[in-house]
């Protein structure tokens, strides 16, 4: 099936730039911040805000994607774009939720980042990017019905009370079972690991 969420992120590798990124140099810093720019603006459109609130929820995705830069660790084999699609994800929906009232998802289920960063996104992109074979990988390993969940609420962005009704289970049976599959997903990429480490 195809995923809702697609990412056509160009692949690149940029190992030598994160050497000079952790070395201290700030053009490295600056140009890794500029090659991912586009997620930010792609993750915004998806969301569909209205016009007025385009500009700052640019700005909220900007200032996830340069923490991402920050505090990401790229010894702990998780691919950037990944790492930076939670962070910018969850910044954009945690300031959807202050100004709007609603979001796409609760925040506090969907934590794939500590702290005010709350992450909630999964996404594929049409080829097989290096950064997304990981995740696919985990998504396989939930069980169909933590799958279902996760890609109605997360991926599809519907409210937990659609999604009870439709499965016929309780609100907070759909709040349990997606909260034990992030949490299933963030132990198998690695993210818990490395929050650890960038709040060393």
């Amino acid at each position: 099936m195809k995923k809702t969420t697609e990412y056509d992120g160009g692949r690149r590798d940029d190992s030598k730039l994160w050497a000079e990124c952790a070395a201290g140099s700030d053009a490295a810093r600056e140009e890794l911040i500029l090659a991912n720019r586009p997620m930010v603006y792609w993750l915004a459109k998806k969301l569909k805000v209205p016009y007025n609130t385009y500009h700052d929820l640019i700005q909220e995705g900007m200032l996830a994607l340069i923490s991402a830069v920050d505090s990401f660790d790229p010894s702990r084999n998780i691919c950037f774009s990944t790492y930076a699609y939670y962070k910018i994800n969850g910044r954009m929906i945690n300031f959807l939720q202050r100004v709007e009232a609603k979001a796409p998802t609760p925040v506090e289920d969907a934590v794939f980042e500590s702290g005010e960063d709350g992450g909630a996104a999964l996404y594929d992109a049409p080829e097989r990017r290096e950064w997304s074979i990981d995740l696919e990988n985990a998504l396989s390993q939930l069980s169909e019905r933590e799958s279902d969940i996760i890609n109605a609420l997360i991926m599809e962005g519907r409210v937990a009370n659609d999604v009870a009704a439709e499965k016929s289970i309780d609100v907070s049976n759909v709040y349990r079972i997606r909260r034990k599959a992030l949490a299933k997903l963030k132990s198998w990429l690695g993210i818990e690991s490395a929050q650890e480490a960038s709040k060393a």
